[in-house]
């Protein structure tokens, strides 16, 4: 028998601990959560629809039957998190001032997300399509990009990554000549 999901609509909700099943089977829509903690969740079922998170922990929870539609976080800690198993339909988010070290969006399509003064080290993009993703001043050290899709993604403002254009499809992206280097680490040459 299939649990019926509940509804929130334009709630706001502050400084809540949640616990591994406390938002299982709901969906959330034009809500915003403030300094709330999911660390401790497994998500199952959950849907959030033009959500707000700000100050919100979810660092090593589990997002796996997640829906994010048009979501955006502002000063989140988001570590070892995995997007990847997340509900693809509709997937969008935005990330602003967070810090998502080592996590991952393997294979996810995630055309167009903004990630703005971000903390993105050791981060999977593998076989990701980054199209027209914006890093707007993010450390990308460390973070993996092999087999992925960056074509006019903008790099510009961004630096520590290391990306090989051999591969990674990288056409028309934007990358600053301050970090060009970054693209060069295979071939042992020297920028300076």
């Amino acid at each position: 028998m299939k649990k019926e999901s509940e509804y929130f609509l334009d709630k706001e909700y502050d400084t809540i601990v949640y616990g591994r099943d406390d938002v299982n089977f709901k969906d959330f829509e034009c809500c915003t959560f403030n300094n709330c903690n999911f660390s401790a969740c497994t998500f199952l079922a959950v849907t959030f629809i033009d959500c707000v998170f700000n100050d919100c922990i979810f660092s090593e929870a589990k997002i796996n039957y997640v829906a994010f539609r048009t979501v955006s976080f502002n000063r989140c800690a988001i570590k070892e998190v995995n997007f990847a198993m997340c509900d693809k339909l509709i997937f969008e988010v935005h990330f602003k001032d967070c810090i998502l070290d080592f996590s991952k969006f393997y294979t996810l399509k995630i055309k167009g997300t903004t990630f703005t003064n971000c903390s993105l080290v050791a981060v999977d993009f593998m076989a990701t399509d980054l199209t027209s993703v914006l890093f707007d001043n993010c450390d990308l050290y460390r973070s993996e990009f092999d087999k992925a899709i960056a074509n006019k993604a903008d790099f510009k403002t961004s630096f520590n990554y290391t990306i090989d254009p051999s591969k990674t499809k990288l056409k028309k992206a934007i990358f600053s000549l301050r970090e060009v280097k970054g693209l060069l680490f295979k071939h042992d040459v020297l920028v300076s």
